[in-house]
């Protein structure tokens, strides 16, 4: 039997009849695509208006021989690119967004006191005696006015210095902060970026550094001692300047005293409690906007409590009558213990 392939015929002289002769010209879609010339359809020859029976085809380069769904990827790709670039560039929490953030630092420092703590002079006036530059609560802040800087505008200086002042007040003047463990007011005030080391501190404190519930707030246990009075007073200032052309810094350092007695003794003597907050606060223009802080910094000196009280989670005032301990001296070749852990004497609250 003959070839299938072949025709009834035979095979036209001159030609072998194999379609493989013609598999050379045979034009695949991709040499249709990349060709710079199209012939007209049926449609634009009727309605005329050109002048020839084809047209140029725009081209693309190399392009135009790409599969479509390539070109369409390598569009998405492009595109995502330059969107990840441009909100890397663009952000305004960059250097310290909710993904990570500026962290705070806190050190610790317990101050004893050299005798037996003393109690009020005046229950009825337990402050009496202080300083005169000491003031009731957010009016003894000090916090300046607000003046424009070379990047900052005074709007957002004064902004700035407001969201200070309500991190100050819901942090160190509040009483339900101070004996009735909320936590909620000041976290509300802190960075996206921060509020997990925040929550953490609180979880779990530390005197490491990093993890100490009193760096971030003044908190006492709620079953170990109670305000004598809600009032409290303070005294301290705040100064604003850029850290960069981006970044503002304000560094507020103040002093709260507290009247405190032993909870569940209503009767007990009340003593004063002082509490010094050195706090460095952060912000970029993102951060003003929303109303938060960024807390860098933050030490604390308070007493008088012992040496060895730990203070991470909360301060633990020593009450009327205790001894605290003397300090012990320091070696800086004792590397048992870490270099923040530190105690002081406790001196006199002056003006």
């Amino acid at each position: 039997m003959g070839d299938p392939r072949e025709p009834p015929e035979g095979t036209p002289e001159g030609g072998s009849g194999n379609e493989d002769e013609f598999r050379s010209v045979v034009f695949d879609e991709s040499f249709v695509r990349a060709a710079r010339i199209q012939e007209l359809s049926a449609q634009e020859r009727l309605g005329g208006g050109y002048a020839h029976a084809t047209r140029a085809r725009v081209g693309f380069g190399a392009l135009g021989s790409l599969p479509r769904q390539a070109v369409a990827l390598l569009l998405l790709v492009v595109l995502a690119f330059a969107a990840a670039v441009y909100f890397g560039v663009s952000s305004p929490h960059r250097a310290g967004g909710a993904a990570g953030g500026t962290q705070l630092t806190s050190t610790l420092v317990a101050l004893s006191p050299a005798g037996a703590v003393a109690p009020v002079v005046d229950p009825g006036d337990p402050f009496a005696g202080l300083p005169a530059d000491f003031a009731d609560g957010a009016a003894g802040l000090g916090l300046p006015a607000a003046v424009g800087t070379a990047h900052f505008t005074q709007a957002e200086v004064g902004r700035a210095l407001d969201s200070v002042k309500q991190y100050l007040m819901a942090s160190s003047l509040a009483p339900s902060t101070l004996v009735q463990g909320e936590t909620g007011r000041a976290r509300s005030l802190v960075t996206a970026g921060e509020q997990t080391q925040y929550d953490d501190s609180l979880n779990a404190p530390q005197d490491d550094q990093r993890h100490a519930a009193t760096g971030w707030l003044v908190r006492f246990d709620p079953g170990k001692v109670a305000l004598a009075t809600e009032r409290v007073k303070v005294a301290g200032q705040a100064r604003v300047v850029e850290a960069d052309s981006g970044t503002l810094e304000i560094a507020a350092d103040h002093t709260f005293v507290y009247a405190v007695r032993p909870a569940g003794t209503g009767e007990a003597p009340a003593t004063l409690f002082s509490v010094r907050r050195e706090l460095r606060f952060e912000f970029e223009h993102g951060d003003i906007g929303a109303g938060r802080v960024r807390l860098a910094d933050a030490v604390v000196h308070a007493g008088p409590t012992s040496c060895g009280a730990d203070a991470a989670g909360y301060l633990q005032p020593l009450p009327a009558g205790a001894q605290g301990t003397p300090p012990a001296a320091l070696s800086p070749t004792d590397h048992a213990r870490p270099a923040w852990q530190l105690c002081g004497v406790l001196g006199p609250i002056t003006g």
